[in-house]
């Protein structure tokens, strides 16, 4: 069986020879095997023996590379048939018939409230009936509560956002839509009259010099 081996650094090879002529000469005996490692091990600035090996191992632990983890995939047919239910403003035209489909549409609605603020319920419906266009908020607010996605007081006055990290086919519809949303934003006109350079009059020749 082999043996497992600990290197030490020595960081005061003097101080380490003070500690162990010290351990040594108060010592009737000569130390064990087990004595004499618990002595280097404190030399090198360690408890014990158990420290030192204890204190190795974890750097071991923390040295290794961490195992790659998998992208989750991502439903890009799924997000395509969602993305019809949505016109080209990003707002929700009609209801999806599946119910995967309405819970991947309902992140969007999810995105759109405010992150870490409760809201009062005409604050939640002003914001969903922005969202659908097919004039069932109430539905989109149910489902919300439903699907764990927004927390409700008792007595259905406040409501406030769960805040959690979307699976991917959410991240990508969200994504999906946010682009939809500034491809179709109209830029702000101005109501300032267009700037119109004024040119100063030419100035007259200088006459010349009377001799």
């Amino acid at each position: 069986m082999s043996k497992t081996l600990h290197a030490v650094t020595i960081p005061d090879l003097s101080a380490l020879a003070k500690t162990l002529r010290r351990e040594l000469y108060a010592r009737d005996t000569p130390p064990s095997h087990v004595e004499l490692l618990n002595l280097l091990a404190r030399g090198a600035g360690f408890r014990n023996f158990q420290h030192l090996k204890a204190s190795h191992a974890a750097a071991a632990r923390l040295e290794a590379a961490p195992e790659p983890v998998e992208a989750e995939p991502v439903d890009h047919r799924r997000i395509e048939l969602v993305l019809r239910c949505f016109d080209d403003e990003a707002v929700m035209a009609r209801w999806p018939k599946k119910t995967a489909q309405q819970k991947l549409a309902l992140w969007w609605c999810w995105a759109s409230l405010p992150a870490r603020r409760e809201l009062s319920e005409p604050e939640v419906n002003a914001i969903l009936k922005a969202l659908n266009g097919f004039g069932d908020h109430v539905l989109i607010r149910r489902e919300l509560v439903d699907w764990g996605m927004v927390a409700r007081s008792p007595d259905c006055r406040i409501y406030r956002r769960i805040e959690t990290r979307p699976p991917a086919d959410a991240a990508a519809l969200i994504a999906h839509l946010q682009a939809r949303k500034r491809a179709k934003r109209v830029p702000r006109v101005s109501n300032r009259p267009p700037f119109t350079p004024v040119r100063s009059p030419a100035r007259p020749d200088a006459s010349p010099t009377s001799p």
